[in-house]
């Protein structure tokens, strides 16, 4: 079984009995933005946390 395959599995295994099929796509979509996300940080690379703590502190509502 394929990696990937595998963990489509373990993880709707983990989800509730009466789950719906619109909970697993669901479950499925946030799985694969993390897995991209993931692979673009280690593609591209992140933003510096000093940097990100400056950004934020400017989005933040006073």
């Amino acid at each position: 079984m394929s990696a990937d395959k595998t963990e489509a599995v373990e993880m709707i295994k983990k989800l509730p009995d009466d789950s719906t099929l619109e909970d697993i796509q669901h479950h499925l979509f946030v799985l694969e933005k993390i897995k991209l996300g993931q692979q673009r940080l280690v593609s591209e690379g992140g933003i510096p946390q000093a940097v990100m703590e400056q950004d934020l502190a400017k989005w933040i509502l006073k």
